[in-house]
C-alpha cells in the first residue's frame, strides 16, 4: 500500500505564490512515478503536471507551464509543485497521485492507483 499526504495549500491573492508538497510512504514498489491532478468546482479531475521516477521527465499541461514547477526528492520521499503567478482559475482542490514508473510514459493511459486526500487552494481577485 502507498501513502500519501499533500501540504502547502492556501488562500493567496492573484499573482502569488504556493508551494504544494506531497509525502510519499508506503510500499511503492521501487520506483514510481507522480502527478499532480486538480478538481475545480463543478468539475471532473483534471491533470496538472507529472514527473518521472528520476526526475528526468516532466510533462504540464499548457496551463501550467510556465507558472508551475514540478520536482522531487527522492531521498525524502517528496513531490513538490510550486506554483508562481496563480489566478482566480487555479481555485481548486490538488491532488497527487503515485503509479508504477511505466505510468511517466503516458499519464494518459490509466488512472493511477494512489491518491492523495487533496489540499485546497484558494486563489482571490
Amino acid at each position: 500500500q502507498v501513502h500519501l499526504v499533500e501540504s502547502g495549500g492556501g488562500s493567496v491573492q492573484t499573482g502569488g505564490s504556493l508551494r504544494l508538497s506531497c509525502a510519499v510512504s508506503g510500499r511503492t514498489g521501487g520506483r514510481y512515478a507522480v502527478g499532480w491532478f486538480r478538481q475545480l468546482p463543478g468539475q471532473e479531475r483534471e491533470f496538472v503536471a507529472g514527473i518521472s521516477w528520476s526526475g528526468g521527465s516532466t510533462l504540464y499541461e499548457d496551463y501550467a507551464k510556465g507558472r508551475f514547477t514540478i520536482s522531487r526528492d527522492n531521498a525524502k520521499n517528496t513531490v513538490d509543485l510550486q506554483m508562481n503567478n496563480l489566478k482566480p482559475e487555479d481555485t481548486a482542490v490538488y491532488y497527487c497521485a503515485a503509479e508504477s514508473k511505466e505510468w511517466s510514459e503516458d499519464y494518459f493511459s490509466k488512472r493511477p492507483g494512489y491518491w492523495g486526500q487533496g489540499t485546497q487552494v484558494t486563489v482571490s481577485s
